[in-house]
C-alpha cells in the first residue's frame, strides 16, 4: 500500500491566514500527501493578531468558529504556514494531531512534529528540515493541466519569451527605468528571433511597472496580464507554454515555481539582489538551472527544480514510518 495512504483514512487539514503566500505553501505541501485536504482559513481574534503563535492564558476560540470544528475532531495531520497558524497547528497537536510548520515559527521548534523552512533561515534541529525555494503546486501534472486550460497561447509564435515580473523591495531596490530597459532588452530579442513576448505582474508589482509592461513592445504578440481587469489570470498557462523565463529576482516564491518548469530560467541583474532571496539566486546560478539574462540568452537543457515532492517524501518518513 502506498504510504500516502494511511493519511488519507482521516483528513489532513491545511491551515493558513489568507495570505496568498501561506495558502500556497501550506496547501501544496499537503496535496502532495494527501488526496483528502481540509482547507482552514484562519480568523484570528485580537489576542491571537498579537501573541501567535505563543500562547496565553485562559485560550478560548482564537481562530473562529471553523476552527473549532478541527479542534472538536483533530486530523491525523495538520500543515500550518505562518505565524497564525503556528499558533493553530500547536493546538491541533495538543489535541493528537501531527503538527508539521512551515516557515519558522521563531519558538522552539520541538513544539511541532516537524519545521520546514528555506535553507537561507538559520533554524536547526533534529525535526527541521530544510528546502531550496518555497513549496508550491508546479509539478508535470500542474503544467499538463495549463496546456490544456489555455490553448489559446499555443497559437502564439515560437520561441515564446514569458516575463515574470515581481517588483522593487528591500532586497531587490530596482528603479522603473531600469524595469523599462529590461522588457526593451526582452523585446529586442524576440523581435530578432520573430518570436512572441508574454509580460504578466504579480501582486507586489507597482502601478508604474504594470502600466510600463502593458506600453512596451506593444507590436509583438503575446499576452499582457496587469490584474484581473485584463482576464483570467493566465500565470498557468505562460509557465507551461514558456520557451524560456524571464524572471526579476525579488520573490523566492515565483523563482521556486519559475524553477520548477522546463523552460530556461533566466534572471533579470541578479548580482544587485542581497539579503533572502541571496541563497537561492546563489544556488540556482551555481546548479545551472538559471542563467543571469544577458543581450542574447541562448536555450540550455534544464532539470526542474521540484522540492515539494522531495519534502513531502521527507515528512511521510518522518512521520509514518
Amino acid at each position: 500500500m502506498p504510504v500516502f495512504a494511511t493519511i488519507d483514512r482521516q483528513r489532513l487539514t491545511a491551515c493558513h491566514d489568507g495570505r496568498a503566500g501561506n495558502a500556497r505553501q501550506s496547501m501544496a505541501l499537503a496535496h502532495a500527501l494527501s488526496s483528502r485536504v481540509a482547507e482552514c482559513v484562519l480568523q484570528p481574534d485580537l489576542l491571537a493578531r498579537v501573541f501567535a503563535p505563543r500562547r496565553w492564558p485562559h485560550l478560548r476560540h482564537p481562530f473562529g468558529t471553523a476552527f473549532d470544528v478541527h479542534l472538536t475532531q483533530p486530523p491525523q495531520v495538520a500543515i500550518g504556514c505562518g505565524r497564525q497558524a503556528a499558533l493553530a497547528t500547536r493546538l491541533l497537536r495538543e489535541r493528537g494531531a501531527q503538527a508539521v510548520q512551515i516557515l519558522d515559527p521563531r519558538l522552539d521548534p520541538r513544539l511541532w512534529n516537524l519545521v520546514i523552512v528555506p535553507e537561507h533561515d538559520a533554524l536547526r534541529g533534529e525535526n527541521v528540515l530544510t528546502l531550496r525555494g518555497s513549496l508550491h503546486p508546479i509539478d508535470d501534472d500542474y503544467l499538463m493541466r495549463a496546456l490544456s486550460a489555455f490553448p489559446s497561447l499555443a497559437l502564439l509564435p515560437e520561441p515564446h519569451n514569458v516575463v515574470l515580473v515581481g517588483g522593487p523591495t528591500r532586497h531587490a531596490p530596482f528603479e522603473l527605468p531600469a524595469f523599462i530597459g529590461l522588457l526593451r532588452q526582452v523585446a529586442e530579442c524576440t523581435r530578432a528571433e520573430a518570436g512572441s513576448l508574454s509580460m504578466i505582474a504579480s501582486r507586489r508589482t507597482p502601478p508604474t511597472w504594470r502600466q510600463a509592461l502593458y506600453e512596451t513592445a506593444t507590436d509583438l504578440p503575446g499576452v499582457r496580464w496587469r490584474d484581473t481587469g485584463d482576464g483570467a489570470n493566465p500565470y498557468a498557462g505562460l509557465l507551461a507554454y514558456a520557451d524560456r523565463l524571464i524572471c526579476t529576482p525579488d520573490s523566492v516564491n515565483m523563482l521556486s515555481e519559475a524553477a520548477a518548469t522546463w523552460a530556461p530560467l533566466y534572471l533579470w541583474s541578479p548580482g544587485t539582489v542581497v539579503g533572502r532571496p541571496r541563497h537561492l539566486i546563489d544556488t540556482l546560478l551555481a546548479s545551472g538551472r538559471a542563467r543571469a539574462l544577458d543581450d542574447a540568452p541562448e536555450r540550455f537543457d534544464v532539470e526542474p527544480l521540484r522540492e515539494t515532492a522531495r519534502i513531502a517524501d521527507a515528512v511521510r518518513a518522518r512521520l509514518l514510518a
